[in-house]
């Protein structure tokens, strides 16, 4: 980000933009699980059709 001119209103000066725990919590939320919903989705679907199992589980077992 830019830096640019103070910005103020009724002469408070307004803070910062800055990230957030509750910006990090919502962007897991609506980025990260659903990729990896979608990819265990994928490993569960290419188990069952092709008999290889490339999830992570199978490291385990």
């Amino acid at each position: 980000m830019s830096k640019g001119k103070v910005q103020t209103i009724s002469g408070h000066r307004l803070p910062e933009p800055r990230v957030t725990l509750t910006a990090i919590w919502l962007a897991f939320v609506w980025i990260g699980l659903p990729i990896l919903l979608l990819g265990g989705l994928l490993d569960l679907a290419t188990q069952l059709i092709f008999g290889v199992c490339t999830g992570l589980w199978c490291v385990r077992g």
